[in-house]
């Protein structure tokens, strides 16, 4: 058996199981933990944290052991359109409604990807109008607007 440290995404996914568990940890210190009969606050954070502690452990470990794909930059376009289509619809929100909003939502989104067909994207502009009204304004009940104001 042979360890060979390399910069795998293996390593670096468990990594971050590692301080994403820590953290929920840290964070749920300061309320009561209760028990499993009657769980405090603290309960459910601590034992997800925990779970992803001792996940992010075998994930790294393993990929010490096996070999994995090297981790390369990320591309930064798609990343700046999903995070620019998010904070835009969170904006256009109450102003246009949900229907344009959503539409502009899946529009830049969109532009992110390198391949792009009017065809599907139609679809998914259908699809998730459809369900989003479907189950948040008739299912729930929320207030949103459909149409601008």
């Amino acid at each position: 058996m042979k360890i060979k440290f390399n910069r795998s995404k293996d390593l670096i996914a468990g990594l971050i199981f590692i301080f994403f568990g820590i953290a929920a940890i840290w964070l749920a210190q300061d309320y009561p933990m209760g028990n499993a009969r009657r769980m405090g606050p603290a309960y459910f954070p601590s034992i997800i944290g925990g779970a992803l502690v001792i996940f992010g452990f075998v994930i790294s470990a393993r990929s010490l052991w096996s070999l994995s794909e090297p981790v390369r930059l990320p591309t930064l376009r798609p990343l700046i359109m999903i995070i620019g289509a998010v904070v835009g619809f969170a904006l256009l929100l109450k102003p246009l409604g949900l229907v344009l909003a959503l539409f502009v939502l899946i529009l830049i989104s969109c532009l992110g990807g390198s391949e792009f067909r009017l065809r599907e994207v139609a679809i998914l502009y259908i699809l998730l109008v459809l369900i989003a009204v479907i189950f948040f304004v008739y299912g729930l009940g929320l207030q949103f607007s459909l149409w601008p104001t």
